[in-house]
Protein backbone atom coordinates (compact mmCIF):
# COMPACT_ATOMS: atom_id res chain seq x y z
CA UNK A 1 0.00 0.00 0.00
CA UNK A 2 1.18 3.35 -1.18
CA UNK A 3 2.82 5.85 1.92
CA UNK A 4 0.80 9.19 1.92
CA UNK A 5 3.94 11.07 1.95
CA UNK A 6 2.09 14.46 2.80
CA UNK A 7 0.32 13.05 5.74
CA UNK A 8 3.66 11.55 6.70
CA UNK A 9 5.92 14.55 6.81
CA UNK A 10 2.90 16.41 7.98
CA UNK A 11 3.28 14.46 11.69
CA UNK A 12 7.24 14.54 11.36
CA UNK A 13 6.53 18.45 11.46
CA UNK A 14 4.17 18.48 14.25
CA UNK A 15 6.75 16.86 16.21
CA UNK A 16 9.63 18.78 15.09
CA UNK A 17 7.50 22.08 15.98
CA UNK A 18 7.41 20.59 19.67
CA UNK A 19 11.17 19.92 19.78
CA UNK A 20 13.02 23.04 17.87
CA UNK A 21 12.68 26.73 18.11
CA UNK A 22 9.73 28.64 16.28
CA UNK A 23 12.27 30.94 14.34
CA UNK A 24 14.04 27.58 13.05
CA UNK A 25 10.78 26.08 12.51
CA UNK A 26 9.05 27.98 10.69
CA UNK A 27 12.47 29.40 8.57
CA UNK A 28 13.27 25.92 7.79
CA UNK A 29 10.87 23.43 8.56
CA UNK A 30 7.99 24.24 7.59
CA UNK A 31 8.90 25.20 3.84
CA UNK A 32 9.68 21.75 3.37
CA UNK A 33 8.39 18.66 2.07
CA UNK A 34 9.12 14.71 1.41
CA UNK A 35 9.73 14.81 -2.73
CA UNK A 36 10.12 11.13 -3.17
CA UNK A 37 10.31 7.90 -1.09
CA UNK A 38 11.52 4.53 -2.52
CA UNK A 39 13.80 1.67 -0.82
CA UNK A 40 13.27 3.33 2.24
CA UNK A 41 15.29 6.74 1.46
CA UNK A 42 13.20 9.55 1.92
CA UNK A 43 14.12 12.64 -0.14
CA UNK A 44 13.07 15.90 1.70
CA UNK A 45 12.92 19.27 -0.18
CA UNK A 46 14.13 22.07 1.21
CA UNK A 47 13.74 25.85 -0.01
CA UNK A 48 17.46 26.77 0.20
CA UNK A 49 21.27 25.70 0.56
CA UNK A 50 20.84 27.03 4.50
CA UNK A 51 18.27 24.92 5.25
CA UNK A 52 19.99 21.51 3.37
CA UNK A 53 22.70 22.29 5.61
CA UNK A 54 20.84 22.41 8.49
CA UNK A 55 18.88 19.82 7.75
CA UNK A 56 21.97 17.27 7.13
CA UNK A 57 24.44 18.58 10.13
CA UNK A 58 22.08 19.38 13.14
CA UNK A 59 18.74 17.76 12.58
CA UNK A 60 19.67 14.64 10.94
CA UNK A 61 19.10 11.99 13.31
CA UNK A 62 15.88 14.02 14.45
CA UNK A 63 14.40 13.74 11.96
CA UNK A 64 15.13 10.15 10.82
CA UNK A 65 14.29 8.73 14.47
CA UNK A 66 10.99 10.18 14.08
CA UNK A 67 10.67 8.95 10.28
CA UNK A 68 11.87 5.22 11.36
CA UNK A 69 9.33 5.18 13.81
CA UNK A 70 6.30 6.49 11.83
CA UNK A 71 7.30 4.07 9.05
CA UNK A 72 8.84 1.02 10.65
CA UNK A 73 11.70 0.94 8.23
CA UNK A 74 15.67 2.17 9.07
CA UNK A 75 15.35 5.07 6.72
CA UNK A 76 17.98 7.26 5.00
CA UNK A 77 17.49 10.78 3.85
CA UNK A 78 18.11 12.78 1.45
CA UNK A 79 17.85 16.70 1.86
CA UNK A 80 17.93 18.99 -1.39
CA UNK A 81 17.02 22.38 -2.79
CA UNK A 82 13.24 22.07 -4.71
CA UNK A 83 11.16 24.97 -5.53
CA UNK A 84 8.39 25.47 -2.66
CA UNK A 85 6.14 28.51 -4.58
CA UNK A 86 2.96 26.26 -4.62
CA UNK A 87 1.07 26.70 -2.00
CA UNK A 88 0.07 23.33 0.08
CA UNK A 89 -3.15 21.80 -0.32
CA UNK A 90 -5.61 22.61 2.61
CA UNK A 91 -6.15 19.12 3.72
CA UNK A 92 -2.63 19.15 5.44
CA UNK A 93 -3.74 21.29 8.53
CA UNK A 94 -3.75 24.70 9.94
CA UNK A 95 -0.28 24.12 10.51
CA UNK A 96 0.47 24.92 6.74
CA UNK A 97 -1.27 28.69 6.91
CA UNK A 98 1.15 29.93 9.43
CA UNK A 99 3.47 31.76 6.58
CA UNK A 100 6.86 32.18 7.46
CA UNK A 101 8.14 35.40 8.26
CA UNK A 102 9.18 36.80 4.36
CA UNK A 103 12.92 39.06 3.69
CA UNK A 104 11.26 41.73 3.19
CA UNK A 105 10.28 42.31 7.06
CA UNK A 106 14.15 41.78 7.22
CA UNK A 107 15.10 43.92 4.98
CA UNK A 108 12.67 47.03 5.57
CA UNK A 109 14.73 46.76 9.38
CA UNK A 110 18.12 46.73 7.49
CA UNK A 111 18.71 42.90 8.48
CA UNK A 112 20.49 39.84 6.92
CA UNK A 113 18.15 36.97 6.55
CA UNK A 114 21.11 35.19 6.80
CA UNK A 115 22.18 36.38 10.12
CA UNK A 116 20.28 33.95 12.01
CA UNK A 117 21.13 31.76 15.38
CA UNK A 118 21.07 28.46 13.13
CA UNK A 119 24.00 30.08 10.91
CA UNK A 120 26.15 31.08 14.01
CA UNK A 121 28.90 28.57 15.23
CA UNK A 122 29.33 28.38 18.72
CA UNK A 123 32.23 27.39 20.74
CA UNK A 124 33.80 28.17 24.40
CA UNK A 125 35.30 31.82 22.96
CA UNK A 126 31.76 32.81 22.29
CA UNK A 127 29.62 30.81 23.92
CA UNK A 128 27.83 33.50 26.94
CA UNK A 129 27.47 35.56 23.66
CA UNK A 130 25.23 33.60 21.99
CA UNK A 131 23.24 32.59 24.98
CA UNK A 132 22.92 36.11 26.61
CA UNK A 133 21.57 36.52 22.96
CA UNK A 134 19.02 33.69 22.66
CA UNK A 135 18.05 34.64 26.41
CA UNK A 136 16.98 38.27 24.64
CA UNK A 137 15.19 37.30 21.66
CA UNK A 138 12.93 34.93 23.60
CA UNK A 139 11.92 37.55 26.54
CA UNK A 140 12.64 41.04 24.82
CA UNK A 141 13.39 44.19 27.26
CA UNK A 142 13.10 41.77 30.30
CA UNK A 143 16.86 40.12 30.12
CA UNK A 144 19.70 42.26 29.86
CA UNK A 145 18.24 44.90 28.46
CA UNK A 146 20.85 47.09 27.09
CA UNK A 147 22.95 43.82 25.52
CA UNK A 148 26.15 45.10 24.61
CA UNK A 149 28.81 43.10 22.71
CA UNK A 150 32.16 44.38 22.31
CA UNK A 151 35.25 43.04 20.76
CA UNK A 152 37.44 43.43 17.59
CA UNK A 153 36.44 43.05 13.77
CA UNK A 154 35.25 39.90 12.27
CA UNK A 155 34.24 38.48 16.02
CA UNK A 156 30.26 37.92 15.01
CA UNK A 157 28.54 40.91 17.20
CA UNK A 158 26.86 41.90 14.36
CA UNK A 159 25.68 38.36 12.81
CA UNK A 160 24.09 37.71 16.73
CA UNK A 161 22.58 41.52 16.80
CA UNK A 162 21.05 40.72 13.89
CA UNK A 163 20.20 37.46 14.48
CA UNK A 164 17.93 38.76 17.75
CA UNK A 165 16.01 40.81 15.33
CA UNK A 166 15.70 37.97 13.11
CA UNK A 167 14.27 36.08 15.16
CA UNK A 168 12.00 38.18 17.33
CA UNK A 169 10.33 38.87 13.81
CA UNK A 170 9.97 35.21 12.89
CA UNK A 171 8.32 35.03 16.60
CA UNK A 172 6.12 38.04 16.27
CA UNK A 173 6.38 39.88 12.67
CA UNK A 174 4.61 43.07 13.59
CA UNK A 175 7.29 44.29 15.81
CA UNK A 176 9.20 47.14 14.96
CA UNK A 177 12.82 46.27 14.73
CA UNK A 178 15.41 48.97 13.73
CA UNK A 179 18.76 48.22 12.91
CA UNK A 180 21.32 50.63 12.07
CA UNK A 181 25.02 51.62 12.30
CA UNK A 182 26.19 54.53 14.49
CA UNK A 183 27.21 56.11 11.34
CA UNK A 184 23.29 56.17 10.26
CA UNK A 185 21.74 57.24 13.24
CA UNK A 186 24.54 60.19 13.51
CA UNK A 187 23.77 61.11 9.78
CA UNK A 188 19.48 60.49 10.16
CA UNK A 189 20.23 63.50 13.28
CA UNK A 190 21.94 65.99 11.19
CA UNK A 191 19.43 65.51 8.54
CA UNK A 192 16.59 66.04 10.84
CA UNK A 193 18.27 69.27 12.49
CA UNK A 194 19.10 70.68 8.92
CA UNK A 195 15.72 70.20 7.44
CA UNK A 196 13.38 70.80 10.52
CA UNK A 197 12.32 67.50 10.80
CA UNK A 198 13.55 66.51 13.91
CA UNK A 199 9.75 65.45 14.92
CA UNK A 200 10.14 62.40 12.48
CA UNK A 201 13.41 61.54 13.20
CA UNK A 202 12.34 60.96 16.64
CA UNK A 203 9.12 58.81 15.91
CA UNK A 204 11.23 56.88 14.28
CA UNK A 205 13.82 55.52 16.76
CA UNK A 206 11.96 56.13 19.93
CA UNK A 207 9.31 53.56 18.98
CA UNK A 208 11.28 51.01 18.46
CA UNK A 209 10.50 48.01 20.18
CA UNK A 210 13.95 46.50 19.06
CA UNK A 211 16.73 48.80 18.87
CA UNK A 212 19.77 47.13 17.07
CA UNK A 213 23.20 50.55 16.80
CA UNK A 214 26.14 48.39 15.60
CA UNK A 215 29.31 50.61 16.35
CA UNK A 216 28.32 52.90 18.97
CA UNK A 217 31.70 53.96 19.51
CA UNK A 218 30.74 55.92 16.53
CA UNK A 219 29.22 58.24 18.34
CA UNK A 220 32.16 59.20 20.35
CA UNK A 221 32.83 63.25 20.54
CA UNK A 222 29.39 64.33 18.93
CA UNK A 223 27.81 65.49 22.06
CA UNK A 224 24.00 67.08 20.18
CA UNK A 225 23.70 63.17 18.70
CA UNK A 226 24.96 62.04 22.11
CA UNK A 227 22.29 63.98 23.72
CA UNK A 228 19.66 62.83 21.38
CA UNK A 229 20.82 58.99 21.57
CA UNK A 230 20.25 59.68 25.51
CA UNK A 231 16.83 60.53 25.30
CA UNK A 232 15.76 57.43 22.73
CA UNK A 233 17.76 55.06 24.78
CA UNK A 234 15.31 56.29 27.84
CA UNK A 235 12.51 56.23 25.77
CA UNK A 236 12.87 52.96 24.00
CA UNK A 237 13.58 51.08 27.81
CA UNK A 238 10.96 53.11 29.44
CA UNK A 239 8.24 51.32 26.88
CA UNK A 240 10.03 48.33 27.42
CA UNK A 241 11.65 47.99 24.15
CA UNK A 242 14.92 45.97 24.10
CA UNK A 243 18.25 47.81 23.14
CA UNK A 244 21.61 45.47 21.83
CA UNK A 245 24.72 47.44 21.46
CA UNK A 246 28.02 46.83 19.66
CA UNK A 247 31.47 48.55 20.16
CA UNK A 248 34.81 47.69 19.42
CA UNK A 249 35.80 48.02 22.73
CA UNK A 250 33.73 48.50 26.41
CA UNK A 251 32.04 51.76 27.25
CA UNK A 252 34.52 53.10 29.74
CA UNK A 253 37.02 52.70 27.02
CA UNK A 254 35.07 55.39 24.82
CA UNK A 255 36.49 58.39 24.91
CA UNK A 256 34.28 61.51 24.60
CA UNK A 257 31.40 59.55 25.46
CA UNK A 258 29.23 61.19 28.19
CA UNK A 259 29.10 59.55 31.57
CA UNK A 260 25.60 59.24 31.38
CA UNK A 261 25.78 57.11 28.73
CA UNK A 262 28.61 55.03 30.04
CA UNK A 263 26.57 54.40 32.66
CA UNK A 264 23.24 53.33 31.07
CA UNK A 265 25.53 50.90 28.43
CA UNK A 266 27.26 49.26 31.83
CA UNK A 267 23.98 48.88 33.03
CA UNK A 268 22.61 45.97 31.26
CA UNK A 269 25.39 42.89 30.11
CA UNK A 270 28.24 43.45 28.64
CA UNK A 271 29.65 40.73 26.42
CA UNK A 272 33.61 40.53 25.51
CA UNK A 273 33.81 38.94 22.07
CA UNK A 274 36.91 36.89 21.47
CA UNK A 275 38.40 36.19 18.47
CA UNK A 276 37.33 32.92 17.34
CA UNK A 277 39.66 29.53 17.76
CA UNK A 278 40.79 27.18 15.41
CA UNK A 279 37.74 25.19 16.07
CA UNK A 280 35.11 27.62 15.91
CA UNK A 281 37.17 29.01 12.64
CA UNK A 282 36.85 25.98 11.14
CA UNK A 283 33.22 25.29 11.97
CA UNK A 284 32.00 28.95 10.53
CA UNK A 285 34.29 28.22 7.65
CA UNK A 286 32.58 25.19 6.94
CA UNK A 287 28.68 26.73 7.21
CA UNK A 288 30.00 29.43 5.06
CA UNK A 289 30.83 26.54 2.58
CA UNK A 290 27.56 24.76 3.01
CA UNK A 291 25.70 27.83 2.79
CA UNK A 292 26.79 28.19 -0.71
CA UNK A 293 26.21 25.24 -1.86
CA UNK A 294 29.69 23.47 -1.21
CA UNK A 295 31.00 20.24 1.39
CA UNK A 296 34.38 21.10 2.17
CA UNK A 297 36.36 18.63 3.25
CA UNK A 298 38.13 18.99 6.79
CA UNK A 299 41.63 19.27 5.38
CA UNK A 300 40.72 21.73 3.52
CA UNK A 301 39.00 23.47 5.98
CA UNK A 302 41.93 23.24 8.60
CA UNK A 303 44.28 25.06 5.66
CA UNK A 304 42.20 28.20 5.61
CA UNK A 305 41.32 27.93 9.14
CA UNK A 306 44.78 28.49 9.81
CA UNK A 307 44.98 31.52 7.65
CA UNK A 308 43.48 33.94 10.23
CA UNK A 309 41.45 34.53 13.10
CA UNK A 310 39.77 37.26 11.57
CA UNK A 311 36.31 35.88 10.12
CA UNK A 312 35.95 38.08 8.05
CA UNK A 313 39.77 37.84 6.11
CA UNK A 314 37.81 34.02 6.04
CA UNK A 315 35.35 34.52 4.62
CA UNK A 316 37.34 36.32 1.95
CA UNK A 317 40.00 33.36 1.31
CA UNK A 318 37.05 31.30 0.84
CA UNK A 319 35.24 32.81 -1.93
CA UNK A 320 38.53 33.44 -3.54
CA UNK A 321 39.33 29.84 -3.65
CA UNK A 322 35.20 28.96 -4.89
CA UNK A 323 35.25 31.91 -6.99
CA UNK A 324 39.30 30.08 -8.78
CA UNK A 325 37.37 26.39 -8.80
CA UNK A 326 33.99 27.79 -10.78
CA UNK A 327 35.85 30.43 -13.02
CA UNK A 328 38.82 28.42 -14.12
CA UNK A 329 36.80 24.67 -13.50
CA UNK A 330 40.02 23.46 -11.43
CA UNK A 331 38.92 20.31 -8.84
CA UNK A 332 38.93 21.75 -5.44
CA UNK A 333 42.29 20.66 -4.01
CA UNK A 334 44.08 20.86 -0.88
CA UNK A 335 47.34 22.36 -2.70
CA UNK A 336 44.51 24.95 -4.18
CA UNK A 337 43.51 25.70 -1.22
CA UNK A 338 47.02 26.16 -0.51
CA UNK A 339 47.99 28.37 -3.12
CA UNK A 340 44.88 30.78 -2.58
CA UNK A 341 45.69 31.10 1.13
CA UNK A 342 49.17 31.77 0.61
CA UNK A 343 50.58 28.67 2.27
CA UNK A 344 53.53 26.61 0.83
CA UNK A 345 52.11 23.94 -1.26
CA UNK A 346 52.56 20.08 -0.52
CA UNK A 347 56.04 19.97 -2.22
CA UNK A 348 57.44 22.72 -0.22
CA UNK A 349 57.08 25.02 -2.96
CA UNK A 350 55.65 28.64 -1.99
CA UNK A 351 52.27 29.85 -4.20
CA UNK A 352 53.32 32.41 -6.37
CA UNK A 353 51.37 35.05 -4.90
CA UNK A 354 51.83 38.58 -6.76
CA UNK A 355 52.96 41.13 -4.47
CA UNK A 356 51.18 43.90 -3.64
CA UNK A 357 51.98 47.23 -1.61
CA UNK A 358 49.71 49.69 -0.41
CA UNK A 359 50.79 51.99 -2.75
CA UNK A 360 49.37 49.95 -5.82
CA UNK A 361 46.16 49.48 -4.02
CA UNK A 362 46.13 52.92 -2.89
CA UNK A 363 46.82 54.13 -7.14
CA UNK A 364 44.36 52.09 -8.12
CA UNK A 365 41.55 53.24 -4.99
CA UNK A 366 42.06 57.09 -6.41
CA UNK A 367 42.14 55.79 -10.49
CA UNK A 368 38.89 54.12 -10.22
CA UNK A 369 36.70 57.32 -7.80
CA UNK A 370 38.94 60.13 -10.08
CA UNK A 371 40.73 61.34 -7.19
CA UNK A 372 44.56 62.72 -6.00
CA UNK A 373 46.52 61.26 -3.80
CA UNK A 374 46.70 64.49 -1.51
CA UNK A 375 42.72 64.29 -1.45
CA UNK A 376 41.90 60.66 -0.44
CA UNK A 377 44.67 61.47 2.56
CA UNK A 378 43.07 64.69 3.63
CA UNK A 379 41.35 65.19 6.70
CA UNK A 380 37.82 66.20 4.61
CA UNK A 381 35.21 64.20 5.72
CA UNK A 382 32.36 65.08 3.06
CA UNK A 383 31.21 61.96 1.18
CA UNK A 384 32.75 61.84 -2.18
CA UNK A 385 35.95 61.44 -0.31
CA UNK A 386 34.91 59.28 3.15
CA UNK A 387 33.58 56.71 1.40
CA UNK A 388 36.72 56.16 -1.32
CA UNK A 389 38.91 56.63 1.78
CA UNK A 390 36.57 53.89 3.66
CA UNK A 391 37.56 51.17 0.66
CA UNK A 392 40.98 52.21 1.17
CA UNK A 393 41.06 51.39 4.25
CA UNK A 394 39.11 48.02 4.43
CA UNK A 395 41.31 46.81 1.47
CA UNK A 396 44.09 47.81 3.11
CA UNK A 397 43.00 45.78 6.05
CA UNK A 398 41.31 43.02 5.03
CA UNK A 399 43.13 42.42 1.97
CA UNK A 400 47.02 42.97 2.94
CA UNK A 401 46.49 42.33 6.54
CA UNK A 402 48.35 45.53 7.74
CA UNK A 403 48.21 46.32 11.26
CA UNK A 404 45.45 48.91 12.21
CA UNK A 405 47.96 51.81 13.07
CA UNK A 406 49.61 51.39 9.95
CA UNK A 407 46.47 51.46 7.90
CA UNK A 408 45.58 54.26 10.08
CA UNK A 409 49.09 56.01 8.92
CA UNK A 410 49.24 55.28 5.67
CA UNK A 411 45.70 57.11 4.91
CA UNK A 412 46.37 60.53 6.53
CA UNK A 413 47.33 59.89 10.16
CA UNK A 414 43.86 58.65 11.29
CA UNK A 415 43.86 56.58 14.09
CA UNK A 416 42.73 52.45 14.72
CA UNK A 417 39.29 53.27 15.65
CA UNK A 418 38.45 55.34 12.41
CA UNK A 419 40.18 52.40 10.50
CA UNK A 420 38.13 49.86 12.39
CA UNK A 421 35.12 52.14 11.78
CA UNK A 422 36.10 52.03 8.15
CA UNK A 423 35.79 48.29 7.72
CA UNK A 424 32.67 47.62 9.02
CA UNK A 425 31.06 50.69 7.71
CA UNK A 426 32.66 48.80 4.10
CA UNK A 427 31.80 45.00 4.99
CA UNK A 428 27.98 46.08 5.81
CA UNK A 429 27.63 48.43 2.75
CA UNK A 430 29.02 45.81 0.47
CA UNK A 431 25.71 43.57 1.11
CA UNK A 432 23.21 46.37 0.17
CA UNK A 433 24.63 48.58 -2.12
CA UNK A 434 25.58 47.57 -5.56
CA UNK A 435 27.44 49.96 -7.13
CA UNK A 436 30.25 49.82 -3.89
CA UNK A 437 30.48 46.21 -4.33
CA UNK A 438 31.25 46.75 -8.34
CA UNK A 439 33.36 49.61 -7.48
CA UNK A 440 35.09 46.79 -4.83
CA UNK A 441 35.16 44.01 -7.05
CA UNK A 442 36.83 45.81 -9.82
CA UNK A 443 39.74 47.28 -7.60
CA UNK A 444 40.53 43.96 -6.26
CA UNK A 445 40.59 42.77 -9.61
CA UNK A 446 42.72 45.39 -10.36
CA UNK A 447 44.98 44.63 -7.61
CA UNK A 448 44.95 41.15 -7.24
CA UNK A 449 44.06 39.18 -10.10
Amino acid sequence: MPVDTARLWKTILDQLELQVTKGTFVTFFLPTKIVGLENNVATVGCNSAVAVMLMETRYYALIKSHMDKLTGQNTSLLFKIVSTKSTPPASMGPLFNSAPVTPNRAVAAHLRPDFIFDTYAVSGTNHMAYAAATAVASSPGTNYNPLFFYGGVGVGKTHLMQAIGNEVLVKKPNTKVIYCMGEEFTNDIIDAIQTKTTKKFKDKYRSAQILLIDDVQFLEGKIRVQEEFFHTFNAVQREGGQIVLTSDRPPHEIDRLEERLKSRFEGGLLVDMQKPDFELRCAILRIKAQQKGVDLSMPITQILAATSDSVRRLEGVLTKLLTEVKIKSLPLTEDLARAVAGQPAANGQSSQATSVSPKDVTEIVIRRFNLSLSQIKSAKRNRPLARPRQVLMYLLRTQLELPLEEVGTWVGGRDHTTVLHAVDTITHLLSTNAQLREDVEWIKKEAFG
